[in-house]
């Protein structure tokens, strides 16, 4: 059993076009493969040898700016064929093709295996092109101009151009769209085609990071015809549609003229949906599944006995959280809120529910790796005098509240969830714990029950996640959270040039989402995943869960 930690921080600077012309992605995507190749050298470490030479040279806790873990390679050549097999915790009967509806890792990963995306985040954090070779700002960050990659042929033979791009991008802008994505784009003023091979979108307000709004999952590029978009599955992504049954299994197999030469390795992938952890768990030992994501960490050392397979651990921007509904009673009252904030021991979850596999939270989403996360921004810590304080300056002497939970947030949401009971109980605040089903829990629960469990994957930028979740009006607002001096916060950040000056802006930010916000944000959990050892990969990406949902184009077999 190998036991990897890959703890890589997220390093975010600002690019623009001329740093992602196609040849310096070139040289960039080699330096990146030959660090990988002289890792291959002392890749393979078992997990005590790792933790005590980890202890001894102190250095590795401390050698980035982050005080973070290298990340270790596998010793393995890339090989075509086999059929993968990948068993997740999520998947629903409502779910569908439409980029526009995704809303789990069920359908986070097959979009990834069919579709193809202007922009992707490389496993060192870089922001590089995809079907887009390069881009150009404007001076003013308001006109971002997009250089579309050539020979790129859908499944259905179609060959790429600015009308499928254009088309795809505002299938997420329509007045009745329901696109999580609807409101990243409510600041473009125009989308136009200069030519079949280039893309001008003209904004209404300056953004420094544009480019990576069209990295996000559900933006996926899609055929069109007639100015709209083929939702059918049909994409450029290095598989094709097979069959997909909602919420049970999606099937797919290599596309032969996949445009990318060294990846999409496998000849078939499968995405199962395996709520039940002890289940997932019971077919990756059992060999029915190759990997699987969300491990249970209350037995997670009974799969480090197994030495067919492999752990691995990667730090990135996954947070767990309890979202109130700001605007239902009694969660409109902001001391109430905070008497649930300071009732909440976040040491614990972390020690108990994580086993340490992460960090603590702060009631606000941006985590440490991000370079404008609040630094000097204090911990939150469990304070039962405090909870007792706001919640009698609230006119509560005790506060009964329904909490719904369900392992389809993350496993041990419920967990969680009757710890949180226990701790607000020492605070005079009585909590039922509502088990809620796995099927349908983001549809039927999130953002329509006042209080759930949730996570969230987080993202690459702090005005993503911000605009995203915490904007007044955002369709994954999901605490219906309105605070002016925030969104007059958001607007400014966006296009400041100023990284002093921003840092400035997103600190205050983070403190208002602390200190007013209506989420209760007590950890920041590691993505920790298990598969066979028969399973090769390389430097795994932190920017979404399972290799950032390109597990199926990135990894391997390793005996076929």
């Amino acid at each position: 059993m190998k036991v990897r930690v890959i703890a890589q921080p997220l390093f975010w600077g600002v690019q623009n076009g001329a740093d992602n012309r196609q040849e310096e992605n070139q040289e960039r995507k080699t330096a990146m493969n030959k660090w990988g190749e002289i890792q291959v050298l002392n890749s393979t470490v078992d997990r005590r040898r790792f933790l005590k030479s980890a202890a001894a040279v102190g250095a590795l806790a401390v050698g980035s700016a982050n005080g973070v873990l290298p990340s270790f390679a596998q010793d393995a050549t890339p090989k075509k064929g086999g059929h993968f097999k990948i068993g997740v915790g999520s998947g629903s009967t409502s779910d569908s093709l439409d980029p526009a509806t995704y809303l789990e890792t069920f359908m986070y990963i097959f979009a990834r295996s069919l579709h193809g995306y202007l922009a992707e985040v490389d496993a060192d954090g870089n922001l590089i092109g995809e079907l887009a070779e390069s881009w150009e700002p404007s001076k003013d960050a308001k006109t971002w101009t997009f250089k579309l990659r050539k020979g790129v042929e859908f499944h259905n033979g179609k060959n790429l151009d600015a009308d499928d791009v254009i088309a795809s991008i505002n299938h997420h802008r329509g007045e009745e769209s329901k696109s999580g994505a609807k409101d990243d784009f409510k600041a473009v003023e125009e989308i136009r085609s200069d030519g079949s091979g280039t893309v001008v979108i003209s904004l209404k307000e300056a953004n420094v990071d544009f480019p990576y709004l069209l990295e996000d999952y559900q933006l996926a590029i899609m055929p069109a015809k007639d100015g709209k978009p083929d939702l059918s599955g049909v994409g450029c992504g290095g598989y094709v549609l097979d069959g997909i049954d909602f919420g049970v299994k999606a099937t797919s197999k290599r596309f032969a003229n996949y445009w990318k030469p060294n990846a999409a390795w496998f000849e078939s992938f499968d995405v199962l949906a395996i709520h039940d952890v002890a289940a997932r768990t019971n077919a990756l030992t059992t060999g029915q599944i190759h990997a699987m994501d969300k491990c249970d960490l209350k037995t997670i050392h009974l799969l480090e006995r197994n030495k067919s397979l492999e752990i691995t651990s990667v730090r990135g921007t996954q947070h767990y959280q309890f979202p109130m509904l700001v605007d239902v009673s009694p969660f409109d009252i902001v001391d109430v809120r905070l008497a649930l904030k300071y009732a909440l021991n976040r040491k614990q979850l972390l020690d108990t529910l994580l086993r340490g596999y992460g960090q603590l939270g702060n009631d606000h989403p941006i985590a440490a790796t991000n370079r404008f996360f609040a630094k000097n921004l204090p911990q939150r810590e469990q304070d039962l005098d405090k909870a007792r304080f706001h919640l009698k300056k609230a006119g509560l002497a005790n506060l009964k509240l329904k909490l719904s939970a369900s392992d389809a947030a993350y496993t041990g949401a419920v967990d969680a969830a009757v710890l949180y009971q226990q701790d607000a109980a020492k605070a005079g605040i009585t909590i039922e714990v509502v088990r809620e089903p796995a099927d349908g829990y983001y549809d039927s629960v999130w953002m329509k029950k006042p209080w759930c469990t949730n996570y969230w994957v987080g993202r690459p930028k702090a005005d993503l996640m911000f605009s995203q979740v915490y904007a007044a009006g955002a369709a994954w607002n999901d605490t219906h959270w309105k605070n002016p001096r925030f969104n007059e916060l958001l607007i400014a950040a966006r296009g400041e040039l100023d990284d002093a000056k921003r840092l400035e802006m997103y600190t205050e930010m983070q403190s208002l989402c602390r200190d007013d916000g209506g989420a209760v944000i007590p950890v920041f959990a590691n993505y920790i995943n298990a598969m066979s050892g028969k399973v090769g990969h390389n430097k795994i990406g932190s920017n979404w869960d399972l290799d950032s949902f390109r597990c199926a184009e990135r990894w391997w077999f390793t005996d076929v």
